[in-house]
C-alpha cells in the first residue's frame, strides 16, 4: 500500500491505523478520523508518562524526502523522523484518544459521557470530591468511586467536569476539586466504611486497570 494512516505517540510512530492504495481515500479517511477526534476527557498519560498523540499521513515511495517538521506545545519546530525511509509524511495533526475512569465498585471502564449519563442523573442533588486520584460521587447515601491514572489527570478531569457542567447550565452538582483536611478526613472515614481499603484510598496513581 502506498499510503498509510499512523499514530504517532511523542512524535514517534506508536502504529499504523490503515493502508491506502490511492491518496484520495487516505485523506478523506484521514480528515474525518481527525474531526472525529473530539473527546472531552482524553489520554495524556500512558504507562505512567506524559504523552501527546498525533495522527499522521505518509507516502511511500516519495521522490521527495524532506524532513517535516512540527511545532511543539511550547511553539518550537521540531523535527518528526521516521524508522522507514520509504515514507515520507504528508500531514500531521494532534489527535485525542478517548481516556477512561476506572469505576471501582462495578470494576469496569467508563467513558466521560458514561459517567454523566449512568452517575449524574438531573433529578437529583449530587456531591462530586476530588480525593487524590480518585472521584467521589455521593447522592444521599449512595457512593460511587471512580480512579483515575494520576493526580494531575484526576485535577483535569474536575476542571472538565466543572466546564461541563457550567455550560450545560446545571445546578445539580456541587464540585469540590480542593477539599480541605477536614474533609478529606470524613471521606477517607466514609469510604472505608463503605469497604474501600484504605491502602487503594491513599494511592496518588495507577495505570494497571488499563491493561497498559
Amino acid at each position: 500500500m502506498k499510503y498509510l494512516i499512523v499514530l504517532f505517540k511523542n512524535k514517534e510512530r506508536k502504529k499504523i491505523i490503515k493502508k491506502f492504495k490511492t491518496l484520495s481515500r487516505a485523506k478523506e479517511f484521514f480528515k474525518s478520523k481527525v474531526k472525529d477526534s473530539n473527546y472531552i476527557f482524553d489520554k495524556r498519560i500512558e504507562n505512567g508518562k506524559d504523552c501527546i498523540f498525533e495522527l499522521g499521513l505518509l507516502e511511500k515511495d516519495s521522490l521527495i524526502f524532506d524532513s517535516y517538521f512540527k511545532k511543539d506545545e511550547l511553539g518550537r519546530q521540531v523535527r518528526i523522523d521516521l524508522d522507514d525511509p520509504e515514507y515520507k509524511i504528508l500531514f500531521i495533526e494532534n489527535y485525542k484518544i478517548q481516556e477512561y475512569l476506572y469505576d471501582i465498585s462495578n470494576g469496569k471502564k467508563i467513558s466521560f459521557d458514561f459517567f454523566i449519563k449512568e452517575y449524574l442523573p438531573k433529578n437529583s442533588l449530587k456531591l462530586v470530591s476530588k480525593l487524590n486520584n480518585k472521584i467521589v460521587v455521593q447522592e444521599d447515601e449512595k457512593i460511587n468511586l471512580f480512579s483515575t491514572k494520576s493526580e494531575s489527570d484526576c485535577f483535569r478531569f474536575m476542571k472538565i467536569l466543572e466546564e461541563y457542567m457550567r455550560e450545560k447550565k446545571r445546578t445539580d452538582c456541587l464540585i469540590i476539586i480542593d477539599s480541605s483536611s477536614s474533609q478529606k478526613k470524613y471521606l477517607y472515614s466514609l469510604l472505608e466504611k463503605n469497604g474501600i481499603p484504605k491502602k487503594m484510598l491513599y494511592k496518588k496513581s495507577t495505570t494497571h486497570y488499563l491493561g497498559e
